[in-house]
């Protein structure tokens, strides 16, 4: 570890940090309606859109209603964007004439970028044409961020709310988060992309005469556009295999941190949002004060890790830290810092390949997915994740202290202790069933590596899968039938069973009165809240870490082709 190393994470912390307030406010105008300095070009857009599909944007709905249109859009979105994956060589735009994607790795990616998971059983410039990456792909990135915006700010409405019966509007929820922050933010993005030199263009392929002599197709294509959306979203899903890693989607130090800095924006910003809406900002900086306390921790046990010199690598005579798999233009701090970003984040972007990591420092960005992806997390994820967390924290604080629980007022009962439970733990419960249908032999066929390192990759799969998140280990070969199925279902169940539990406490808690502070009230707003929380969500991960351990001589007893 070195000064500098150190010097660019907590640089970058502080980064975060001070970008949260101003965007915490302006998403707090944003969603109460209030004018901005946006609303006079996108104002008349959006009542455009609410004329053209019937929407009243001033009948807002039960958290029922909220919830049933969430979902009848998501079936909708993966209809869809399935049949531009399927008919993708009868559709324009198509310069390479790709055929239509495999049934089943078209369901798998339609699935994946619905739940803003934007797992890749594919590589894009081999697979997808240019019109798929654009009106399916790119355009599912905006529309899952904005799904994910729009529940953060309905559960937040829950807190802010008294005796109401309804927790807003989900469809101008979600078009107020295209229209005002993730559309006008990533054509800026965008174009200073293409100012640095990323592609954006409708060739298929350039070709270059290498040095040996023979020519050589370069992949190009609307790259700028795609990369953007895939930051600023937490989407991940690369146009190209290599993502991030790649010199025509990450082409600089600089380009490289604003995409780490777009990729915490909305999740720190969502934290101020929500204590500027229940009038007391220290309530935020509470929850962002936790996520920052483990994202530290997280980054800092995969920097040290990564700063030794492997077993493999010693006895290979080689000696210093371990830079296999890491971005060497960047160096292994900004590497270790881009993995941990972009692994808490609830974003496959990486730059580096997990698997070469060391033992501990490949541990670091499972446990950011075994927690639930609630460490900054996916734009409105992580922030809806942690509040439950938060349900979950006052609950074991009122019975360490004899009273009844409470936050911010209103009283937690056994309805919103039972929701949040489910929330936390479907997620799990997904990721620990996957593995253990992998490590019986379903999966065995796809895995390249023997021993442990095998039964990372199932697990590493799983996990990434149920936490949205859609980074890979490496090795796993996610094609086959058990994968792409068994993954889109824990992609599901890791979205939906804890969006649908979190509208559920949403509407529940608005429905009650708040009560004043007392005396007796837990404080959520201080340190002790802020280290329970943390070491709560810990232990939640633990309870998905260490059972996963028992299923590895499940592995070895049922699969030869791993041991």
């Amino acid at each position: 570890m070195t000064i500098q190393g150190w010097a660019l994470i907590l640089g970058y912390m502080a980064l975060t940090a001070a970008l949260a307030r101003p965007l915490g406010l302006y998403l707090a105008a944003v969603y109460a309606g209030r004018p901005t300095f946006l609303t006079p070009v996108m104002g008349p857009v959006e009542r455009l859109f609410y004329a053209a599909a019937g929407i009243d944007q001033n009948t807002e709905q039960s958290w029922r209603s909220y919830a049933a249109a969430l979902l009848a859009f998501s079936v909708v979105g993966v209809t869809a964007l399935f049949a531009v994956l399927r008919l993708q060589s009868y559709l324009p735009l198509n310069p390479q004439a790709f055929p239509g994607v495999p049934s089943n790795v078209a369901m798998n990616t339609a699935v994946s970028f619905v739940t803003n998971t934007n797992w890749q059983a594919y590589a894009g410039e081999s697979t997808m044409s240019h019109f798929s990456q654009m009106a399916g792909l790119t355009v599912q990135n905006f529309l899952s961020a904005a799904v994910g915006m729009a529940v953060a700010v309905a559960f937040a409405r829950g807190f802010s709310r008294s005796g109401a019966d309804t927790i807003g509007n989900f469809w101008v929820d979600m078009t107020r988060s295209v229209l005002f922050v993730l559309l006008p933010v990533s054509v800026v993005m965008a174009l200073g992309f293409v100012a640095l030199g990323m592609p954006q263009t409708l060739v298929g392929s350039l070709t270059a005469t290498t040095l040996e002599g023979p020519p050589q197709d370069i992949a190009v294509g609307p790259i700028a556009s795609q990369v953007a959306i895939k930051m600023f979203g937490t989407n991940g899903g690369g146009f190209l295999n290599a993502n991030a890693a790649h010199p025509f989607e990450n082409m600089g130090a600089a380009v490289n941190l604003v995409q780490m800095l777009s990729v915490f924006a909305i999740g720190a910003g969502l934290t101020v949002m929500f204590g500027r809406m229940v009038g007391d900002e220290r309530q935020g900086w509470a929850l962002l004060g936790a996520m920052g306390i483990l994202f530290l921790a997280g980054v800092g046990l995969i920097y040290w890790a990564e700063t030794f010199t492997t077993p493999a690598l010693s006895a290979a005579g080689a000696a210093g830290a371990n830079v296999e798999g890491k971005e060497t233009r960047f160096g292994v701090a900004a590497s270790v810092l881009f993995a941990a970003v972009t692994t808490a984040a609830s974003c496959g972007a990486v730059n580096a390949m997990h698997d070469s990591f060391s033992a501990l420092g490949g541990m670091g960005p499972l446990v950011n997915m075994l927690v639930g992806e609630v460490i900054v997390g996916g734009v409105g994820a992580g922030f809806y994740g942690i509040l439950v967390f938060a349900i979950l924290t006052v609950f074991v604080a009122g019975l360490m202290v004899g009273r009844t629980p409470a936050y911010l007022g209103k009283k937690i009962d056994a309805r919103e202790v039972k929701l949040a439970v489910l929330a936390i733990l479907a997620s799990p419960a997904a990721i620990l069933l996957g593995t253990a249908l992998a490590a019986s032999g379903l999966g065995a066929s796809g895995v390249q590596d023997a021993g442990p390192h095998g039964f990372t990759e199932m697990f590493y799969a799983f996990a990434s899968a149920a936490a949205n998140n859609g980074s890979a280990f490496g090795g796993l070969t996610a094609t086959t039938d058990f994968y792409t199925y068994g993954q889109a279902a824990a992609m599901l169940i890791g979205r939906f069973l804890v969006i649908v539990p979190a509208l559920a406490i949403a509407g529940s808690l608005a429905a009650k009165p708040a009560a004043p502070t007392s005396a007796g009230t837990f404080p959520t707003s201080g340190p002790l809240f802020i280290a329970l929380l943390a070491a709560i969500i810990l232990i939640i991960g633990a309870l998905t870490f260490f059972p996963a351990l028992a299923l590895g001589p499940l592995a070895e007893a049922t699969s030869a082709t791993l041991y």
